[in-house]
């Protein structure tokens, strides 16, 4: 059960630092195998399915904001405990820098509230610097982390289609459900396009897999957390589990400050901030495996200094911190006029996309270096104040209006939302930048948060790789919707704005801070996601990545944690650690 300490904790087998993707799925193996476990989270404890925390299902008039303001990033409604700002805990910038950095308070971290866009990394992702000169390859190759990959999607579920594209590599999928309305128009339109479109490949269950969780029932509010836990969430789906096991302590508001080390070097626990006293604390483990946040870990770190760490715990490198990346991002709505005064049905699905565009061209032929995935929204979900209406401007686009204002009081309101309700879709791109040295975070020599820790300082550049790859995003965008008989709505950005390319850590997909490799001189981690100074140090977060790719990087987290999990257990056996 979840407590907060009062005095010395008792000793563990291992402690981790973290409850998201990496985080609980280290729990449930290091568990399941018998050792015992600690496991810290800054926020509270969290299940979607306890009446006091649920929000599926509730109506929009059911927020005591009723259409104010909302208290989270994504919506009252929405399972974000945290937010790229939060009191008290500030984190800074140099350089002119824009880097926003979400955090995520709550069991289950960001898993509770993300798109489920579960996608494995493919062959030529692991080995870019090899195809085309920038970056570094990873020392581990596709054929590494396949097995894992397996391991990952028959212990959770994926829905999906078996498409044979190379570096889009299939998996073992449940059935997809089927594509909506305006997903078909896509479809078509990039059928005409050369442009492919395929089934989405998201965790959620399409039928149930096991006992404890049930099937996607089609509401498409994952992310208010699902009181059936159909979708993948690491709360529900691996701490929930691992608790069952009876080998790990939870311990709730538990802010981590520093890992702790001996005289040797040796990391021998953790010291933590309990919020509910705002006292400090330690816990004891032979294994600390961090899975905070690339961002957080890498804070944690570098935060970690002692006479044999001088620049903070695993950093003899000076790499701690260097080569953070984000995905990039950039998005374009249209107004689809054959969508108008449509009849209505229920249109909701599962809750993200039932299709998507993977990357399909040659980097080689282009003038930036790395490919993104196009995703789309549209249809007649849920109605609410701003969204699926887009009545501003489209009214001049009617061809039936002749360019009379729409909207106005009463009737004629009610009536232009049932005219234009559904005829809005939109394109998000989301894509590979290049891990660059020179985008860091490091530890802030001046500014502490509300514990006393002292915070991070972010310095970020955008390449001229991703601002081109922006200007194709666009480019797409409009070749699509213009092939589906639509207007572009709003006007195209241009060079002035990066082609409206979003903040770097807009898109929460942050990853490289503690990056691995063969050299111990150029890379934090080793192969294992262990630490090269620390042996028994583990980070099992996006920190380990050595480059993004044009797909979301949960299930790649997700399956190199579990493969250093596994090692773990192997090493103690052989008491190595």
């Amino acid at each position: 059960m979840a407590f907060e300490i009062k005095k010395q904790a008792k000793a563990y087998d291992v402690c981790i630092i973290g409850s998201g993707a990496g985080g609980g799925m280290a729990a449930k193996v290091l568990s399941d195998a018998g050792l015992k476990v600690a496991l810290l989270e800054a926020g509270p404890k969290y299940d979607p399915a306890d009446p006091e925390q649920q929000t599926q299902l509730k109506w929009p008039y059911e927020s005591p904001r009723r259409g104010a303001s909302t208290t989270r990033p994504f919506g009252d409604f929405d399972a974000a405990y945290g937010g790229w700002e939060i009191d008290g805990e500030p984190y800074t910038q140099k350089n002119g820098t824009q880097f926003d950095w979400f955090r995520s308070r709550m069991l289950g971290g960001r898993t509770n509230h993300w798109g489920r866009i579960s996608l494995r990394f493919g062959p030529n992702d692991f080995k870019h610097h090899s195809l085309d000169g920038h970056g570094d390859d990873w020392p581990i190759g596709y054929d590494d982390v396949k097995p894992w990959y397996d391991q990952v999607d028959k212990m959770i579920g994926v829905f999906g289609s078996k498409e044979g594209i190379y570096n889009e590599p299939d998996g073992y999928f449940l059935p997809p459900p089927k594509p909506r309305l305006h997903e078909l128009m896509v479809k078509q339109a990039g059928d005409k396009l050369g442009i492919p479109v395929i089934h989405s490949r998201l965790s959620i269950l399409t039928r149930s897999v096991n006992k404890d969780r049930g099937a996607c029932f089609f509401c498409s509010q994952c992310s208010r957390g699902c009181t059936v836990h159909a979708d993948f969430s690491s709360s529900t789906v691996l701490v929930k589990p691992a608790m069952k096991s009876g080998n790990v302590d939870l311990y709730v508001g538990a802010m981590a400050r520093e890992i702790v080390t001996d005289a040797s070097g040796k990391a021998t626990g953790v010291s933590y901030v309990d919020k509910a006293d705002m006292q400090e604390y330690r816990i004891d483990a032979r294994v600390i495996v961090l899975a905070a946040s690339a961002c957080e870990s890498a804070r944690l770190l570098l935060n970690s200094k002692s006479p044999m760490h001088k620049n903070g715990l695993a950093n003899s490198s000076g790499m701690v911190g260097k080569y953070l990346h984000d995905s990039t991002g950039a998005s374009r709505g249209a107004f689809i006029p054959s969508l108008m005064e449509r009849k209505r049905y229920n249109e909701d699905g599962v809750g993200g996309m039932h299709m998507y565009i993977p990357w399909w061209l040659d980097n080689k032929k282009l003038d930036f270096a790395r490919g993104y995935h196009i995703e789309f929204w549209g249809g007649m979900g849920m109605p609410a104040y701003g969204f699926g209406f887009g009545m501003e401007g489209m009214h001049m686009m009617d061809p039936n209006r002749k360019g009379t204002p729409a909207g106005g009081y009463g009737a004629s309101l009610k009536n232009d939302y049932r005219r234009y309700y559904g005829s809005t879709v939109g394109f998000a791109g989301r894509g590979e930048a290049i891990a660059l040295e020179s985008n860091y975070c490091e530890i802030d020599p001046t500014v502490v948060d509300k514990f006393g820790i002292p915070v991070l300082r972010f310095n970020y550049k955008w390449s001229e790789h991703e601002i081109k790859q922006a200007r194709h995003m666009h480019e797409t965008f409009e070749e699509i919707i213009h092939k589906m008989g639509g207007i572009p709505l709003g006007t195209k950005p241009g060079e002035e704005t990066k082609y409206g390319l979003e903040n770097p850590g807009r898109i929460i997909h942050e990853v490289g801070t503690t990056r691995m490799g063969d050299d111990p001189k150029r890379s934090v981690l080793n192969k294992y996601n262990q630490a090269h100074d620390a042996k028994n140090v583990f980070v099992v977060d996006g920190g380990a990545f050595v480059s993004q790719a044009d797909k979301n990087p949960t299930w790649t987290i997700l399956a190199l944690s579990l493969r250093a999990s596994n090692y773990i257990v192997d090493e103690l056996k052989k008491q190595n650690l």
